[in-house]
């Protein structure tokens, strides 16, 4: 694919003043992807089905090249916090202000506790060992005092009893929900599974990504209670459907001032490098985002019948629409106290980065702007970038995205099996 013309013009919002893509396409690829850029794709900007070839173009391990680190904007500072894990995955604080991470490859759970002054962890310890594929992490009863810490394995849902401070589980897990779908202790197609309560703790989301690409779920059973978010009473009861149609929601966080629950997803492939956008948006109970026989913009994807079109009358248009291949998994919002005001309530989202686009995009992590009310208006930012070489070896994945007590930001990254440290040193 011959990449667009780019030419950097100036845009502002949240008033800081910051470059933004401008020219033949508003699509692009790593190479354009510099902290302070932004981007914006609207309804407008899609193309047709297969306008280009679909391509298979995964990324192949690259170690890090000696000394190079991720690079942000100016007045902020990037350094190793961990290195040599196994499998980092989602990042969650606890209120106390430890960090946890899942290892979902062996099955663990990990606390950090504290920043150095080199910017490192005071102490590290493994939480719990044993599980399946660990991902999601959410702390119960929602508040300063936690009793509970939930995982979500890809199969079912465990607890284990938690006060804050603790390094160790207390005790052996209690499994809360045995299997989130017929099957999914198997662990096939879309494994991850995060895991959320409501601001008032009467309910428990679950978020389960599809088995396939576009499998229709008339046809296939498989894809039964997937592409969904599920909602549960905290003790696993109550079983319903939250919202459907969402193909891998791979991540999910509550926004602190308005209550609403926020969901990233992967959309489907092979329809071309600039179709369909991925999305990180607000989610509506009873929504309905399109997958499969639909997306964005009420189109139907042709390789699937038109069967429902009561379903794409009433399908929603995601808040914000992220170059298509990007791969958006961990997020979270802003609420510490070091970084600039401007960026208080704003999202950081992990984008892993692409396999099925001819030229590589994502792989770095964007600010998402909430304008300090809790809504957004569809721009993105590149905040943290670099981890492609510029001749295109893919040496970082980011993953999971926490807020330390100091303030500073973690990144996890799977690709250089590490967890990265963003501070905010001052213009």
């Amino acid at each position: 694919m011959k990449p667009a013309t780019i030419v950097c013009v100036l845009v502002s919002f949240s008033g800081l003043a910051l470059s933004a893509q401008d020219g033949t396409s508003p699509f692009y690829d790593y190479r354009a992807e510099s902290p302070g850029s932004v981007h914006k794709l609207t309804l407008a900007d899609l193309p047709g089905p297969n306008a280009t070839k679909s391509a298979n173009n995964f990324p192949v391990p690259y170690p890090r090249p000696e000394g190079v680190i991720p690079k942000t904007l100016p007045g902020f500072k990037v350094n190793l916090f961990v290195s040599g894990l196994d499998e980092p995955r989602e990042l969650r604080t606890a209120p106390n202000g430890d960090v946890l991470l899942a290892e979902s490859d062996n099955g663990e759970i990990r606390v950090f506790r504290g920043v150095s002054k080199d910017g490192k962890p005071e102490q590290s310890e493994t939480f719990a060992t044993g599980l399946k594929q660990p991902f999601g992490i959410a702390f119960y009863p929602p508040g300063a005092n936690p009793e509970w810490v939930y995982v979500a394995e890809t199969g079912s849902v465990k607890r284990f009893p938690y006060r804050n401070g603790d390094l160790k589980a207390r005790a052996v897990a209690q499994t809360m929900v045995a299997e989130i779908f017929p099957g999914a202790n198997h662990g096939r197609g879309h494994w991850t599974r995060d895991i959320q309560f409501s601001a008032d703790g009467k309910k428990m989301y679950v978020s389960v990504g599809s088995l396939s690409n576009i499998d229709d779920p008339d046809t296939h059973e498989t894809e039964f209670h997937r592409a969904d978010i599920l909602e549960y009473s905290p003790d696993g009861s109550g079983l319903r459907v939250l919202a459907s149609g969402i193909r891998n929601p791979v991540g999910m966080a509550v926004e602190p001032k308005t209550g609403a629950l926020w969901a990233s997803c992967n959309e489907r492939d092979a329809l071309g490098d600039n179709l369909v956008p991925d999305y990180t948006t607000h989610v509506q109970d009873g929504g309905f985002y399109g997958w499969p026989w639909y997306y964005m913009g009420g189109h139907h994807d042709p390789r699937l019948p038109d069967s429902h079109p009561d379903l794409r009358a009433k399908m929603i248009t995601p808040d914000v629409l992220i170059q298509p291949h990007s791969a958006p998994l961990g997020f979270a919002f802003y609420q510490g106290s070091q970084f600039p005001k401007e960026y208080q309530g704003d999202i950081f989202l992990a984008l892993h980065g692409s396999w099925n686009r001819g030229s590589r995009t994502g792989y770095e992590v964007v600010r998402v702007p909430l304008h300090q009310q809790g809504k957004a208006s569809g721009e993105y930012q590149d905040f943290l970038t670099g981890f492609v070489t510029t001749d295109g070896n893919v040496w970082g994945r980011p993953v999971g995205i926490a807020v330390a007590k100091d303030g500073s930001l973690l990144v996890s990254d799977d690709g250089s099996k590490s967890i990265w440290r963003v501070s905010y040193v001052g213009k």
